[in-house]
Order: structure tokens, then C-alpha cells, then sequence
């Protein structure tokens, strides 16, 4: 079986990118997104992309890279609040954004991944996000019929993997990598350390290799922080 590791993020999305695609992208603000994905993503020069993500990064890191090249048409985002250039372009009309509950983004891209084509929620119900959507009454509530996604690549970034790509994620990093992972047609990883097959605990993977058809090494990383917040030194 061919190996799944490539030696870099650039080769690893050979062939796979194209203008006015759709790409899932893993991460939480900074948390775990997949830094040297977007970076060739950035590089590839591709156009007209929409990106389903919980949030667009920050100015110019993470996704906030894409939108300073102006590669990305459309966002699919649930927290928007931190990037000033986000802000800018849709105000000025140059983003199209499709604002998305949270909890029903990671539904979403979970159900896509599941081949669940749409499922009904009450979040959003009376609201702009009911706008336009089909409604039904379950129990005398009114709920929201919202479309599963599944896109034309996933851009995940995990912790360790081994070389079959089963992958374990850390801590917060697992919140929208997860679904991300399996809500499109092809997935490529980015790890910080890869291990060899059989390495791992069995137990304690998070996604099965499956799922994973491209994987890379990323490190070193250096982990950014939104907001740094510290104490004030206590006077002795």
C-alpha cells in the first residue's frame, strides 16, 4: 500500500486544489488549526474558495492569511469576532458569510460526514438565521431544517498520528477537527509528530486512518495566543 506521508504541505494538496472549491478547515481561534495547510493553500494561488470554518483566524494567521489575498469568496463561520480584515470585507460586500450557530456548524459538517443530507434543530428558530429555511413542527415546536456540508477537501491539524494516519487530537483542538475530517471527499492531516504503525493505543485514537488519505509532519510549531492575558506581579 502506498505510503500516506508526504514531506510537505505543498505536495501533500498536489492535485487536490482548485479555483471555487469548498474546503472544510479544522480548528478553534488558533487552536489546532492546520497552519502549513493554509499556508500552501495561500501559495497555490488559488481563487473564489468558500471555507467552512468555525471562526477566520485573525489578521493575517491562520485562514486570516487567505483573506488578505483575497482567495476566499465565502465563509462558513460561526465566530467571526477577532479579524478586523473579516470585518472589513463584508462590510464592504467583498465576503459573502454565512453565519452558522456553533453547535450547529460542528452538526453540519458531522452530519455531511455521516451522508446525512439535512436534520432539523431548534437553534436559530426566530431569527436572521431562519431566513429562507424550510420550518416543521415536531411536538408543537418549530424547528429549523438546516443542509449537512461536505466539501471538496478537509484541512485538519492533529497532535500525533501513526503512518497509517490513525490520529489522536489534543484538548481543544478536538472540537471542530473531528467533524471537519470526515465532512469531505478528501482529507490531509497535519501532525506534530508522526509514529509508527502500532504505536498508538487503539483506545485512546480519536480518527481512524480511513479517514485520513494524506498526512505531514508539521513541526516545529510555535503556538500562538489570540489574547495573552497575565497576571499583575503581586509587591512583596
Amino acid at each position: 500500500m502506498a505510503s500516506k506521508i508526504y514531506p510537505d504541505a505543498s505536495s501533500a494538496l498536489d492535485g487536490l486544489l482548485f479555483d471555487g472549491m469548498l474546503i472544510c478547515a479544522g480548528g478553534f481561534g488558533l487552536c489546532g488549526i492546520p497552519e502549513r495547510l493554509i499556508d500552501a493553500v495561500r501559495d497555490a494561488g488559488v481563487y473564489g474558495l468558500t471555507v467552512a470554518s468555525n471562526n477566520a483566524g485573525i489578521d493575517n494567521e491562520g485562514l486570516g492569511k487567505l483573506l488578505r489575498t483575497r482567495q476566499i469568496k465565502k465563509m462558513i463561520s460561526s465566530y467571526v469576532g477577532e479579524n478586523k480584515e473579516f470585518e472589513r470585507q463584508y462590510l464592504a460586500g467583498e465576503l459573502e458569510v454565512e453565519f452558522c450557530p456553533q453547535g450547529t456548524l460542528a452538526e453540519r459538517c458531522r452530519a455531511g460526514g455521516a451522508g446525512v443530507p439535512g436534520f432539523y434543530t431548534k437553534t436559530g428558530v426566530g431569527t436572521m438565521v431562519a431566513e429562507g429555511k424550510e420550518t416543521r413542527n415536531f411536538d408543537g415546536q418549530e424547528y429549523l431544517l438546516e443542509r449537512g456540508i461536505y466539501g471538496d477537501l478537509a484541512i485538519i491539524k492533529g497532535w500525533k498520528a501513526d503512518e497509517a494516519g490513525n490520529l489522536i487530537f489534543r484538548k481543544t483542538a478536538r472540537n471542530f477537527n473531528q467533524p471537519m475530517a470526515t465532512a469531505a471527499r478528501i482529507c490531509v492531516a497535519e501532525v506534530e509528530e508522526i509514529v509508527p504503525t502500532g504505536s498508538l493505543d487503539p483506545d485512546a485514537i480519536h480518527l481512524p486512518g480511513i479517514y485520513v488519505k494524506r498526512l505531514i509532519e508539521g513541526k516545529p510549531y510555535n503556538k500562538k495566543i489570540e489574547k495573552l492575558t497575565v497576571r499583575r506581579r503581586e509587591i512583596a
